[in-house]
């Protein structure tokens, strides 16, 4: 599977989970979840070990790339939110149901996310995100 469409971007890794593939990039992560799949705490500590795994002591993005229809335990971001070097979390979709899901999700999070209909533009956000908080 090939996530990144920019030419310098390279995959770090690809991990294939039971839920979905996760690619890591340089400085942001991007997630496809199988059609159905349901995110659950147990399955998000399999995402969070891997982010701990590449950006234990940098800054980074996450990328939810909603290709699929997919269920998420809302509990989840409660414990995402205290992970102080994830610094943006977006959302790409072009469904409207997904729109209305993120509305939900974003008031768990409570922490800079935003939804994109194109990755492009998510992916062009979170390197600004990333960019204004380096140090």
């Amino acid at each position: 599977m090939r996530i990144a469409y920019r030419k310098n971007a390279r995959v770090v890794r690809e991990y294939r989970l039971d839920i979905g593939t996760v690619q890591v990039f340089d400085d942001y992560m991007v997630s496809v979840f199988d059609e159905g799949a349901t995110l659950t705490m147990e399955r998000a500590y399999q995402i969070i070990g891997i982010s701990e795994i590449h950006f234990r002591d940098k800054n980074f993005g996450y990328i939810s790339w909603r290709k699929n229809s997919y269920a998420v335990d809302p509990t989840i971001y409660s414990y995402l939110r205290g992970m102080e070097n994830l610094k943006a979390f977006a959302i790409v979709s072009k469904k409207k149901i997904d729109m209305h899901n993120f509305k939900i999700e974003k008031l768990f999070y409570k922490n800079t996310m935003e939804f994109f209909i194109e990755f492009d533009n998510a992916l062009a956000w979170i390197k600004r995100r990333l960019g204004n908080k380096r140090k």
